[in-house]
């Protein structure tokens, strides 16, 4: 336990910290321009995480909104419960009301997910051929998708907007954002919530960690610049019109540190 909690007062120190938040995303937008430079001048030595077959990759990029998700869930719920009893003296009815609203960050992130990768994949359809090797005397065949492609033993070119770099960045921020409750909450009177929020915190910290790691690898292994730099933008735009425009507004999920104008350079609990 007492490894527990230095690891988690040492992440708080830097990852909660309102300077993180607002460095995180230009630090994104910078490892898309140093990996892509990388990459074109091949500079990038081998290894197995240029294989889209490397365990990170498999168990937790390809499902990255399902940690994200799974392990949000708890937190916030728990987090926004706590912060609602101890700083706002709402009672559990409307303590849970709070969780819940602000749970709805949750459901919003998934239709940001949703949306996005299909638009993706729409582009990716709308922009591609299908380079695919026809026996002699076979008409050549047209396909309409990538799949139908891959199905064939095709190859399709067409362009392809980085999910990684838009999902990596979106998670990153996202988690970044919503551990900032730390900033104004005391876990210290109960022990038993202390171990959880801790290891629900630290969990958090380390699957930030990873995203970040495999959004290095997606910049200097895989895309063009151009595929990159859109997804990584599309991740941050959805990031903005949510923590930093409509979560402002009454009618949202909110944020997790209440009363926080949108122009606060610390972005921290109005004592």
């Amino acid at each position: 336990m007492e490894r527990l909690e230095r690891c988690s007062r040492c992440l708080r120190a830097r990852l909660v910290a309102a300077a993180a938040r607002r460095r995180l995303p230009w630090l994104l937008l910078g490892l898309v321009v140093l990996g892509s430079a990388l990459k074109d001048g091949e500079l990038v030595p081998e290894t197995p995480m240029q294989n889209k077959r490397n365990v990170l990759n498999v168990y937790f990029v390809k499902v990255a909104w399902a940690w994200t998700f799974w392990l949000l869930l708890p937190f916030i719920g728990v987090t926004t419960y706590l912060f609602a009893r101890s700083k706002f003296f709402y009672g559990p009815t409307k303590s849970v009301l709070a969780a819940l609203r602000r749970l709805s960050a949750l459901l919003v992130g998934t239709a940001v997910w949703y949306v996005c990768t299909e638009l993706f994949m729409y582009i990716e359809n709308l922009t591609g051929t299908c380079s695919a090797s026809s026996e002699l005397g076979e008409a050549h065949q047209l396909y309409a998708t990538k799949q139908d492609c891959h199905r064939n033993n095709g190859i399709w070119n067409g362009f392809d907007i980085s999910g990684h770099c838009f999902l990596l960045s979106y998670c990153t921020l996202m988690i970044v954002e919503e551990m900032a409750v730390l900033e104004g909450l005391s876990i210290d009177r109960n022990a038993r919530l202390r171990v959880v929020i801790n290891s629900l915190f630290v969990s958090l910290c380390f699957l930030t960690m990873i995203w970040v790691f495999m959004f290095l690898c997606t910049t200097l292994y895989f895309h063009d610049f151009s595929q990159k730099l859109l997804g990584a933008l599309v991740g941050l735009a959805a990031w903005y019109a949510t923590y930093r425009v409509w979560y402002l507004k009454p009618f949202s999920p909110g944020l997790p540190l209440p009363n926080t104008p949108l122009s606060s350079k610390k972005y921290s609990y109005s004592r």
